[in-house]
């Protein structure tokens, strides 16, 4: 079997996945506890990382191109 992440919680008695996946008896399973904090700082990690990849990508002095700078048409464009 592929390894897979899937988000779960503790209820109080056991371990619920959070979202359906089935499993066979006796499959091994790696359970990682993460605090809170710990995952909003992951997430905070992720979210900058994201932000600073698009920063990057569409600068502020980013030019605005127009359709009649094309010079090829893309016959399987469909404007909305």
């Amino acid at each position: 079997m592929r390894s897979i992440t899937i988000p779960a919680h503790f209820d109080g008695n056991k371990i619920v996945l959070d979202e359906p996946f089935e499993l066979e008896p006796d499959t091994q399973l790696i359970v990682t506890v993460l605090h809170e904090t710990e995952a909003d700082e992951e997430r905070e990690d992720w979210t900058d990382l994201a932000v600073a990849a698009l920063e990057s990508a569409y600068s502020s002095n980013e030019p605005e191109y127009t359709f009649d700078m094309v010079k090829e048409a893309n016959p399987e464009y469909e404007r909305r």
